[in-house]
């Protein structure tokens, strides 16, 4: 069982930048894929960054050269550095662990970018 809790959220103006973490419980953390999803309402939750454990990352196109999601398997934490943030970046940002057949994620964190 692993346990994802997600910090870091809050109110930024458009431009702004944010740093979010996802702290994970349990064992085998580097063997672990992980990624950034978000959320608004009405809308699917949609994948907006990952991390292979292989070190390897891929991002949606809306986020590239905004975005850097990168991981510290000794600490068991991933993070997701948010620059130039854009009122569209709006949402909810969950944390999802993959590995095999399991899956976990994270109760979200609120973003919110306005001015």
């Amino acid at each position: 069982q692993v346990q994802l809790v997600e910090s870091g959220g809050g109110l930024v103006q458009p431009g702004g930048s944010l740093r979010l973490s996802c702290a994970a419980s349990g064992s085998y953390f580097s063997r672990y894929n992980m990624a950034w999803y978000r959320q608004v309402p009405g809308k699917q939750r949609e994948l907006v960054a990952l991390v292979y454990s292989s070190g390897t990352t891929t991002y949606r196109d809306s986020v590239k050269g905004r975005f850097t999601i990168s991981r510290d398997n000794a600490k068991s934490t991933i993070f997701l550095q948010m620059n130039s943030l854009k009122v569209e970046d709006t949402a909810v940002y969950y944390c999802k662990a993959t590995y095999v057949d399991y899956m976990y994620w994270g109760q979200g964190t609120q973003v919110t970018v306005s001015s």
